[in-house]
């Protein structure tokens, strides 16, 4: 008897211990929710040149700083400076620690700003790429002047050109105005403005920046034009009415001549797309291995370029399979610009529904396009989808005849005036059926009802396991296309949508920053890693989050095809 009050007792202490661990260990992953973000302004610079790196924290801790030592390995702290903040958007509180240093490169080549890390919150490490230094401009015992530089002296036709003007000062500014870049036969675009320091012979100049993406519409000398900046020295006076140490200055870049090269007469390619990469990703609103009879399911095809803008890029071919209907969606364009210039991106979205089961093979979708790196032709394939569909084939309500109408027969009728209790019997008989018929349509609409709610949490529970399994791999593609998957089953509004159009419904921060993760991981380049530890937290926190405040506004929502 002891013996057992004795083990008894062993197996209350050993599950005390075991339920203390799991607290704690769930108390860890609630502090681990916290946000330790970082940003650069520019990720590509000369050896003279600097730049400035944001540190965010927005977690509930306070005090203490990450170790910025970690940064002398590979850059040169210039400055650092430390604010508090705490602001009110649309009523929401938000308030977090930022750090924002200034760096200089110690070395050339590809270096990286190193992960950081505060209260158990590790930022994501940033790539940065170190050139050579400039030429020193024509010029340089001036105060102030002006530079024109090009990406590329050979360029064409409708290739990006990248063209930036940088101002240059070792004394203040203000009041500066210039002209906007206009080029006729082009499409100019400003694409990204910084402001930097760059040492020119031991002295150091203020540099302001502007890059701006020029696109020929036609072949020959493209000539860039002189640009005027007009800007007033001297340091502001407010107590002087005439601010006699300011100084009016006029500022005039050179002129640039460019030659533009016409379609080489190699490419066979059916649209003339020069770029720097090219890539087509394809995602399904459900998994594609359970196609039934007469239920839709949604194909998303994204076909991104560097290099070009949206409105260059060509439809995509449409679906044309017996057996299958489709229902396209508008095509959306979508362009996003930075230092490198313009990435743009052509989403097409199409509902598929099949009327007969059997084998279907979608066709295979080749994008011939100009790598502009490399000067050759390239091909980008989206490779063929082979899939099954199960269920009973949509019977025909009549079998078109030899003129395409369906064949009917006219029977021949004879008009017999019904007598009052013939009427009488023949409504009461009509009335009859149409309860019948009422009563089993109730029931066969509610069925699917019933079954629809039952299997709801199933569905859900699949895809957040699918996502947990594809951000263990950390494969960015396989974790967008589940991620997709579970946001059409979690709320059920954004099905047939995008995940860029779900997230502008849902509005939930933790699928903004892990669709940003991606699309770094999947488009830019080069790719930037994906942090593992980051991505299986937001993907934990999203699989939390409650579906019943997100606001959707049903006038948005897709219209249902049955």
């Amino acid at each position: 008897m002891i013996d057992q009050m004795f083990v008894i007792k062993e197996l209350k202490a050993r599950l005390a211990q075991g339920l203390t661990a799991l607290l704690l260990l769930t108390i860890a992953c609630v502090a681990n929710a916290q946000d330790l973000t970082a940003s650069v302004d520019r990720n590509e610079l000369a050896i003279n040149e600097t730049f400035t790196l944001t540190l965010r924290y927005s977690g509930k801790q306070s005090g203490g700083q990450p170790d910025f030592n970690l940064l002398e390995q590979d850059f040169e702290v210039l400055s650092r400076q430390q604010s508090n903040q705490y602001r009110v958007i649309n009523g929401r509180a938000e308030s977090f620690v930022e750090w924002t240093v200034i760096l200089a490169p110690l070395k050339e080549g590809k270096l990286f700003v190193p992960s950081l890390h505060l209260h158990g919150e590790v930022s994501d490490a940033i790539p940065i790429t170190v050139n050579q230094a400039g030429q020193t401009p024509t010029g340089q015992n001036r105060k102030a002047f002006l530079e024109v530089e090009t990406d590329k002296d050979k360029i064409f036709v409708q290739e990006q050109l990248l063209v930036k003007v940088r101002l240059y000062t070792t004394v203040g500014l203000h009041d500066i105005a210039t002209d906007p870049l206009q080029i006729p036969g082009t499409h100019v675009e400003k694409v990204d403005e910084q402001r930097f320091e760059r040492r020119i012979d031991g002295v150091g100049h203020a540099v302001y920046e502007l890059t701006y993406a020029v696109f020929p519409e036609s072949s020959g000398e493209l000539q860039i034009p002189s640009l005027n900046y007009v800007a007033v020295t001297g340091r502001r006076d407010p107590f002087s009415l005439f601010n006699r140490n300011a100084q009016r200055i006029r500022l005039r870049s050179e002129v640039k001549t460019i030659q533009v090269e016409p379609k080489p007469d190699s490419y066979s390619g059916s649209h003339w797309l020069p770029a720097a990469s090219l890539g087509l990703v394809q995602s399904w609103s459900k998994d594609p291995e359970e196609f039934k009879v007469g239920e839709p399911i949604t194909r998303i095809i994204t076909l991104r370029a560097e290099g070009l803008r949206a409105a260059q890029l060509p439809p995509l071919p449409e679906l044309n399979i017996e057996g299958l209907k489709t229902y396209p969606d508008q095509p959306q364009q979508e362009n996003q610009t930075g230092a490198g210039g313009v990435d743009g991106s052509r989403i097409e979205t199409t509902a598929i529904v099949a009327t007969k089961p059997g084998s279907y093979q979608l066709p295979a979708i080749t994008i011939t396009w100009w790598d502009t790196k490399s000067g050759r032709q390239r091909a980008t394939q989206l490779p063929a989808f082979r899939f099954n569909v199960t269920g009973s084939p949509v019977a025909n309500s009549a079998t078109p005849g030899p003129s395409g109408l369906p064949n009917t027969q006219t029977p021949i009728t004879k008009e017999v005036e019904p007598r009052f209790w013939q009427k009488v019997a023949i409504a009461a008989i009509a009335s009859h059926l149409l309860w019948i018929f009422y009563f089993f349509k109730l029931k066969r609409e509610l069925g699917p009802y019933r079954n629809a709610r039952l299997t709801e949490g199933r569905s859900r529970e699949t895809e957040a396991n699918k996502l947990r399994a594809a951000s263990q791999a950390n494969d960015p593609a396989a974790i967008q296309v589940a991620l997709l998957q579970w946001v059409h089953a979690r709320f059920p509004h954004t099905a047939g949508r995008s995940l860029i159009e779900a997230n502008r419904i849902l509005k939930l921060p933790d699928l903004s920053k892990l669709q940003t993760l991606l699309e770094s991981a999947l488009y830019l380049s080069p790719p930037r890693p994906l942090n593992q530890r980051q991505v299986k937290m937001l993907v934990e926190h999203l699989l939390k989050a409650p579906s019943t405040h997100i606001d959707s506004d049903p006038s948005d929502a897709l219209p249902k095809l049955f």
